[in-house]
Formats: structure tokens, sequence, C-alpha cells
């Protein structure tokens, strides 16, 4: 059962704080943030009164003022997200979930960019936010929970779509030159026309606060607009490109905690390679009765990375291409818009992993694990995903939606070793077999159904409430159903589904912002990774949760932002594990904060300046499945000052970790050891922005 009173006594607290600071005397929002557009709920522009469901936006003014240099430090005002940061790039995402790791955390979330996803179903990477060119997004739109109807697989716990700009608004040319902390550097330029063509680019630098723990990273993001055919047509790709130096954890109960460890680097060895390109197009037509929307694509991506975190260090490289096409059109029905699409994709995907020496450690390490190859498969995957959206008027102030998904994903799989738990050689491993097995050449295919049933109510101009049962799905991944481990058949692999009950209420006044949320989710079908590194199947869990945001304009100056999340995140299943670990019906699964919050004052008292503050915590958490091993949580403080000098110029300084909180970005708890990824400590930032022809400085 979720019990409210833990969530509701805090938000209307923070309710009531935000909502009485307009005696000050409030300043209206302008008619544009009144009117809040978003587009990736229903893959058009509707008002977010009208949205059914949970969703948040981030707008351009804000990933400017933030100016991240990692997406984790982007997403902390988004109630119930959590991006926990890695070494370097590295993260891992939680929208409404606990941080998924290991097995079964792939593709839990589906990352769009221009609403089409950045890699093909089946071939996700937990790290893949690194290959979408965050820092340039006009806008980034978060759905939380099923992606419903609209998208298909990796939809799961949610939906995070990068809006990139468009340079018809005469965006025109700048640059920005940023230093700071640990050596690190950035330079990002925009060059544009009024013809709807225009580039931005990034080149970053960072020696890392960590031992040999830097990286560089580069970023391109062009664009045209045109008219076509009597559409509009927008021609854009993305180009990203890391080479990193990989950190390792530090090993030892609140080994973070010691100034002369949480610096140190186990592995100065490891290191990661990436590189993605996309190129796409997004055409649109309104006919008398029919809008049509079509998207084609190609895509590439290639990765090399040393897997530090396992016995034997052994070496991935992985890789696809890819293309599709998303088309949809959209027509009056029965009253109301009827919304008819298909997606369609096809891959060709790659992964080898190669061991250059032998595991140290115990007899059973060094035997199952031994050097040379381990997996060398490729894969061609063929996804096709009809749906149906229908949103209808049930009265003059209720909408009901009904929307349905079939998705088939087919996998034709090519091992390119020799079958089985086998050495490279052929020969066999002791203790019952080598760690890593291979199946036979083999065809999968899997189908699944994914329906939602919605509505709103608008209560009047400025508040609704809406409700939503939803369906997702997650198709197995190909690392899930390939690189198997010993003792883990195929056959235990069903796409992994989760189904969701919400309800909400809405508010957007001409002072202030407010949503609140509840939802209840059930998922079945989880590939969980036990904390020896062992594969378990057919997990179940159970989530529980609400959400809180709000926003205030205080007097004409200064403006009041906060998000409150509570969830619970439970095994609703028993099993232990081949090697020892338990999973037990109604404990939290690990890495699951029940509290995450954030409170933001921005502050203008002229128009050439602006100070602001940002803070977020998260509560502890436990470490493994049995709940005997916890992290105490942290909080963090962070300010950053824009000045605007003239037209052309602006300085921005922003100081991370204001409070010099000693902290862990990520606390693990496997192999009988406490795990840390350290947080980095108080940091400095200074940015200086041209624009020479003229156009607003930021």
């Amino acid at each position: 059962m979720l019990t409210l009173s833990p969530i509701l006594k805090p938000a209307s607290s923070l309710a009531t704080i935000l909502f009485a600071a307009g005696a000050l005397g409030a300043e209206p929002f302008t008619d544009s943030e009144l009117v809040e557009i978003v587009v990736t709920a229903e893959r058009r522009e509707v008002p977010v009164l009208d949205v059914i469901g949970s969703t948040t936006r981030l707008l351009e003014d804000t990933i400017d003022r933030r100016k991240h240099q990692h997406v984790h430090e982007l997403l902390t005002s988004v109630p119930g997200a959590w991006v926990s940061r890695g070494s370097g790039q590295e993260h891992l995402t939680a929208i409404r979930s606990p941080v998924l790791t290991g097995a079964g955390s792939c593709g839990a979330f589906l990352v769009l960019e221009d609403g089409l996803p950045i890699r093909p179903s089946g071939f996700c990477n937990v790290n893949q936010l690194f290959e979408v060119f965050s820092e340039a997004a006009a806008g980034v739109e978060v759905l939380s929970g099923p992606g419903n109807a609209l998208y298909g697989s990796n939809a799961l716990h949610g939906t995070l779509n990068f809006v990139m700009p468009s340079f018809e608004d005469g965006r025109g040319s700048s640059a920005l030159l940023e230093f700071g902390a640990n050596e690190f550097r950035r330079l990002q330029f925009t060059a544009g026309s009024d013809r709807g063509l225009g580039f931005i680019g990034e080149l970053t630098d960072d020696g890392g606060f960590r031992d040999d723990t830097g990286f560089s990273q580069a970023k391109l993001h062009g664009r045209f607009s045109t008219s076509v055919a009597g559409g509009d047509l927008d021609l854009a790709m993305t180009l990203t490109d890391l080479d990193q130096e990989t950190a390792g954890f530090i090993l030892g109960e609140d080994a973070y905690l010691d100034p002369a460890v949480n610096r140190s680097n186990p592995n100065p060895e490891a290191f990661r390679d990436a590189e993605s390109a996309r190129l796409y197009g997004i055409w649109t037509r309104s006919f008398d009765q029919i809008d049509l929307d079509i998207r084609p694509f190609v895509r590439y991506s290639d990765m090399t990375f040393l897997q530090h975190f396992l016995p034997g260090q052994p070496l991935e490289e992985n890789g696809q291409t890819s293309g599709g096409m998303n088309a949809l059109a959209r027509l009056p029905f029965g009253g109301g818009s009827l919304t008819l699409g298909i997606d369609a994709e096809r891959a060709s995907a790659f992964l080898k992993q190669t061991q250059s020496g032998p595991t140290t450690g115990s007899p059973f390490l060094v035997e199952t694990r031994p050097p040379g190859k381990h997996y060398d498969y490729r894969v061609n995957s063929t996804v096709v995903a009809p749906y149906a959206h229908w949103r209808i008027p049930a009265t003059d102030t209720v909408d009901v939606t009904l929307g349905l998904r079939a998705e088939r994903a087919r996998y034709d799989y090519d091992n390119r070793m020799a079958d089985g738990n086998l050495r490279d050689d052929g020969t066999a491993c002791g203790f019952g077999g080598c760690l890593y097995t291979r199946p036979a050449d083999r065809r999968d295919t899997y189908d699944n159904i994914a329906p939602k049933l919605g509505a709103v109510w608008r209560l009047s101009p400025e508040t609704a409430l809406f409700a939503s049962l939803a369906r997702g799905f997650r198709a197995p991944q190909m690392t899930e159903l390939y690189r198997l481990q010993s003792g883990q058949l195929v056959s235990d692999l069903d796409s992994e589904t989760l189904d969701s009950f919400e309800v909400g209420w809405r508010f957007r006044g001409r002072a202030a912002q407010a949503s609140f949320a509840i939802y209840a989710m059930k998922k079945k079908n989880s590939v969980l990774r036990d904390s020896e590194g062992f594969l378990v199947s057919r997990g179940q869990s159970r989530h529980r949760g609400a959400e809180f945001s709000a926003q205030r304009q205080i007097g004409s100056t200064a403006l009041l932002k906060t998000s409150l999340s509570y969830g619970r995140h439970v095994y609703d299943f028993d099993l232990t594990a081949a090697r020892g670990e338990s999973f037990r019906r109604g404990l939290d699964v690990d890495t699951a904060p029940r509290w995450m919050g954030s409170l933001a004052w921005v502050w203008s008292p002229t128009e050439r300046a602006e100070l602001s503050f940002d803070w977020n915590f998260l509560s502890d958490y436990f470490l493994d499945a049995e709940n005997q091993h916890t992290y105490p949580g942290h909080a963090l403080l962070h300010s950053t000052l824009r000045l605007r000098l003239s037209e052309r110029w602006a300085v921005t300084a922003r100081v991370r970790n204001l409070l010099d909180a000693v902290i862990a970005d990520r606390a693990d708890y496997a192999f009988g050891n406490y795990r840390y990824f350290p947080g980095r400590g108080r940091e400095f930032f200074l940015t200086l922005a041209y624009a020479p022809d003229g156009r607003r400085a930021d």
C-alpha cells in the first residue's frame, strides 16, 4: 500500500510557501509561459494542461543557465528523476525507478532526439545520453512512466526527448569559452544564417578530479530548414566523439569520505572511446483534413572500452548501423482526432569481448574467466510497429484518449565462435565450465501489445485533472540474449512489461504553476544482476510513489522553483540466486532512494544581472538486494551568476558544490565490497560569451 501521509505533508508545506510568496507582489508569467506547449506526449504540439500523464519541460534558458558539463546536472529538477554520475561522462539513469545497473538496466528509458530514438531497439547502452548534444538543446521533455501507444520498446520507466534548435528564428552566430576547476576547458560556437541553415559545435576537455580521469569530447549539430512538396522540411545531423580515461570504484566502507582515497583511481588503465552519428529529416504538411509527419533517419555508433569493473578486465567492442522511418497521419474521426502511424527500423549490430591476460584472484575466477575471446557475434534486427491514438471529447471539459500499439522485433543472431561455455580454442574450463556462454545461431521474435486509456478533465482554464492506465514494454536486449553466463538459458527471457496507473493535477496560473501526481506500477520479467554479478531472470517489482513540482514568480525580479518525489520500489518475488544472494518480496530494490527533491531560486534585479541558487538532495538507499548495506544520501548546493556586459558580451560564474560536501555520486555493494564513485568537491567555472551580430549574448 502507498502511504500518502509522508508525501502530502511535505508537498503541501512547499505549496504553501510557494503560493504564499505571491503576497510579495507577483509579476505574471508571459503568455508563452502560461500556455506551456509540449510536443513529446502526443507527437505534436499540445498545451501541457491537456496532456494525460506526467511531463516535465526544461526550457532553453534553464539549460543555458546550468551550462552543464555532465547530463546529471541538467535533470536534477525533474520530479522522480536521478541521473547518477559515473566516471567522466558515464552515468546511470532513474525515472520512477531505482538506478538500474547491469543486465536489465539497458533499454528501460527511451532517449529521443527530435522525437526519434537515438539507438536501435534492442541495442541500448546505459551511458547513451553522452551521445546526445544536450548542451545545445532548445528544450528537454521528460515523460515519466510508460511511453504509451505512441512510443514502443524501451519507453518503460520514462522517455527523454531532446528538442534541438531551429535556425529559422534568427539565432545568428555566437561563441562561448569556459574555464574551470581540474583543467576544464570548453569552446562552444553557433553559426547561423537567416535562411534556416546553421551549426552548433562544442569541444570539451576535462583533466578530471581523480587521478588519470580526463576526457575530451566533441559534438556537432547542423540543421537546414526549407520547403519541399508543399510542406516544411528540416534536415538535421548530430555527431559526437568521446575519448575518455576512466576511473574504477574505490573500495571499502565509507571510502569516499577519506581525502587520501577519494581522488585515487585504482584502474588508471581503464578507458572508453565512443562515437556516434545521426542524420534525419522531418517533413510535415497539412492538408484540408489530414496532417502528415514523416521522419526518415540513419544512425551509426561505435564504442570500445575496458571493463575494468570485471575480473580479468576484458575489452568490449560494439557498434551498429541502422536506418528507418517514423510516419504518422492525423485526421478528424468520430468527433475527435485520430493519429495513425507506423515506426520501422532495420539495424546491424556487433559485439566482441576479449581478455588479454589471465584473471587474478581465486582459483574459481582464474579458471572460469580465461584469457582470449569471450564473445564475437552479429545481430541483424528488424522492428515494425503500427499504432493508433484516438483523442475524443467526452464532454465540453473532458477528453478521453484510447491508444494501441503493436510491435514486432526480430533478431537474427550469428555466433562467430564455438557454441557453449568453452574457451576460444574449444577446450573446457574447470569448475563446471567457463563463465561466458555463447548460444548457437538463432532467430528470436518478440511480439508486444501496448494499450493505453486516459482522460483529462479541465476544471477551469488554469486547472486540470488527469488519469491514465498504460502498459510499457521492453523487448530483451541483444546483450541479455546472446552474451550469457553459465547457467543462463535464452528461453528464460521474455519481454519485460510494466503496467502503470496514474492520477494527477495541474495548475497553470499567471504567477504560479504546480503539478502533483500519484502512480502505482508493476513490472514483470525483469532481468537483474545480483551482487556477485550473476544474472537473474523473471524478476518482478512494484513501484509506488508521488511527485510534486511548482514554481512561483516573486515580485518582478525573482522566481522560486521546487520539486519533491517519494517512491517505494520493492521486489515482488522470492528467489535465492545461484551464487547466494536472496531476493525477497517486499524488500527495497537496491539503489532506490525513497525521497528526492530540489529547490531553485532565481533573482534578476536588472535585465543585465541574474543570480541563482540550486539545491538538490536524495535520501539514504540500500546497496544490495538483501538490504544489508546502505548509503546515507546527500544534498548539494550550487550557485550561478550571469552578467550581460553588453548586447554582445556576457559572463557567467558558476560554483558547483558550493558547500564542498563530501559525497558519493554512486554507491554500490558487490563482490563482498562497498564500492564508490566519489563526488566532486567545490568547483568554480567562468564562461565568456560573445555574439558578434548583435544577438544578445548569454
